[in-house]
């Protein structure tokens, strides 16, 4: 049996080891093809390993790292001065091939920065992209940018799409999935300049475009992959989560108003555990980093050993569906297509010097 090998980064996040290990261990013990490489500070894992039962010490290898990149650490000085981090460590082992992807719930804007200076972009990618599954009435539609690249060109957010639709092929096997650009509504005409030459570009394209998309076709299911710039993404996703937490809030003390409703609720209880699972934020923690020479995961930095492992399933999915090779021949046949059928945009003339 062919083992994935993944790399976790043990010191990263909230929580860091009493997060990270009880998940790696409850990961393998459920996926007799994982090996999972423990990256960080060695006898500290070691400790927490044994407060684990029945690890299967064959599906884990413990790699020393002597730094931490903090929560609150500059990105600067979490890449340039920080080089033996257990972020920098585990991104290492998939650079080296020690590992097929990386999973870390430490500091965003670092792990982008050290993805990208220990991996590279790739071929045809200007910029890398956070992109993740979140739930609809269709199942789950991935998004992208979350948050990576605030201000973007339209070749940025057709890379986008390309890399979006590649991910989609390949975890759920739609040959061709749809992609819709996020807009302030579905007419050609709305949008600003950058999100209307997207769409030229996008149309132009081999990709099954949709067309402009709203926030609620996020939810509806309308597309199974919807295309933004960083800011817009960011806000719709932090938005979405408050928005669920109040919503759950307000349920909760409904329930709770007196004696009848806590009866109602006591009989609603196996619809409700059914729809908090549907609905659990939990169970689609893990942002890919797509557009790197390797596979990268992003957990949330407060997430729980129960969301962490579903971070690591993530890069596990990707790394055994072929994600990577996918995005990577994606890109080089539709771009090829695109530099031969793209509509020519004239550039607006100069203006005059005074």
């Amino acid at each position: 049996m062919t083992q994935c090998r993944i790399a976790i980064d043990c010191m990263g996040g909230d929580h860091g080891l009493s997060v990270t290990v009880p998940a790696a261990v409850a990961f393998c013990q459920r996926t007799p093809d994982a090996h999972l490489v423990l990256v960080g500070d060695r006898t500290a894992i070691e400790a927490a390993l044994k407060k684990q039962r029945n690890v299967p010490r064959a599906q884990l290898s413990v790699v020393h790292a002597s730094e931490v990149v903090m929560m609150d650490d500059p990105i600067e000085h979490a890449l340039r001065r920080k080089k033996d981090s257990s972020m920098r460590v585990a991104i290492t082992q998939v650079k080296n091939g020690d590992a097929q992807a990386a999973v870390s719930a430490g500091n965003t804007g670092a792990l982008m920065a050290i993805s990208r200076s220990v991996l590279k972009t790739l071929d045809g990618v200007d910029r890398p992209a956070i992109a993740t599954a979140l739930p609809s009435s269709g199942g789950s539609s991935i998004v992208l940018d979350l948050g990576a690249n605030v201000d973007c060109t339209p070749e940025n957010l057709l890379q986008f799409a390309i890399m979006g639709s590649a991910l989609s092929t390949a975890v759920t096997d739609k040959e061709r999935p749809t992609v819709g650009l996020l807009n302030i509504g579905e007419e050609v005409i709305k949008g600003n300049e950058v999100v209307k030459r997207a769409a030229e570009y996008l149309r132009a394209s081999p990709l099954n475009f949709y067309g402009n998309v709203e926030g609620n076709d996020i939810y509806k299911g309308t597309v199974d992959v919807v295309v933004c710039d960083g800011f817009v993404g960011n806000v719709a996703l932090k938005a979405s989560e408050g928005l669920a937490a109040m919503m759950l809030g307000f349920i909760k003390e409904e329930f709770k108003r007196n004696a009848v409703t806590k009866f109602v609720a006591f009989i609603a209880l196996p619809i409700l555990k059914r729809m908090g699972k549907r609905v659990d934020p939990r169970r689609y923690n893990g942002a890919s980093l797509l557009g790197l020479r390797g596979i990268v995961v992003k957990s949330h930095g407060s997430a729980d050993a129960f969301s962490f492992g579903f971070a690591i399933k993530r890069a596990y999915d990707m790394a055994s569906h072929g994600v990577q090779e996918n995005i990577a021949a994606t890109l080089s046949a539709i771009q090829a297509l695109h530099l031969e059928n793209t509509p020519h945009l004239e550039e607006p003339p100069m203006q005059e010097q005074a």
